[in-house]
């Protein structure tokens, strides 16, 4: 039975990693194509000399990123979780934190085999909803968009709409788990004093690192417990 379970589990993953692949080269060769189509249908095409000087200048940034946000999101996210993150976008601001609400919900960790389904189904039916929201949002108030984000007593709320998103599910996490809530939380608002212009995706780096080091730090000296945070 042991076996069996073992080879069945591995078959899951199998199929996971070969349509991740699938899908990324997929999504990966959509999005080239809708610029050589406009190059095509206007007849202009770009000097392969500038097109490798402005990649020398942004690869060396989003390879930066990519590397970082793989490390970052995978161990939360799962396999398919992440595949499909990747390939739908909007990471930070909405898959992430459907697929952290939806394992808390469903009380698993990231890292269960549990997790990983209940990840994985999070985020394909956050795409799904985000998907049919947005046609729905653009077809009924694209009229009206304007009159809502210029209106001067409205424009502040839109400002304010992913730091009231991120507050409100952080907070649940920072009042269960307060004792090694408290160093990352410190340090990061010590980086954002000195780089108040720092991205989230690159402060989520220092962030983790952070939660990391001081959980082992408290750990070691007795402040944490193998049954507490």
């Amino acid at each position: 039975m042991a076996k069996n379970n073992v080879k069945k589990e591995k078959s899951y993953f199998d199929r996971v990693h070969s349509w991740g692949r699938i899908s990324s080269i997929t999504a990966l060769c959509v999005l080239l194509m809708f610029p050589m189509a406009i190059c095509l249908y206007l007849n202009v095409f770009p000097p392969i000399s500038k097109v490798l000087e402005g990649l020398l200048v942004l690869i060396p940034t989003y390879w930066t990123f990519a590397i970082i946000e793989v490390l970052i999101y995978t161990p939360m996210l799962g396999a398919g979780g992440t595949y499909l993150s990747f390939v739908t976008g909007n990471i930070t601001n909405l898959k992430l934190p459907c697929a952290i609400s939806a394992m808390e919900s469903a009380d698993v960790k990231p890292n269960s085999e549990e997790g990983e389904v209940i990840s994985t189904i999070a985020i394909a039916t956050s795409s799904i909803v985000t998907t049919v929201v947005l046609a729905i949002g653009i077809l009924v108030f694209a009229p009206f968009l304007d009159s809502f984000t210029e209106n001067e007593l409205l424009k502040p709320a839109f400002a304010q709409v992913l730091p009231a998103l991120f507050g409100a599910l952080g907070l649940g996490y920072f009042i269960k788990h307060w004792k090694i809530s408290f160093v990352p939380i410190i340090v990061m608002i010590i980086v954002l004093i000195f780089v108040p212009t720092l991205a989230a995706g690159t402060l989520l780096f220092p962030g983790i690192i952070a939660s990391v080091i001081g959980a082992f730090i408290m750990y070691k000296a007795g402040f944490l417990d193998k049954k507490a945070d």
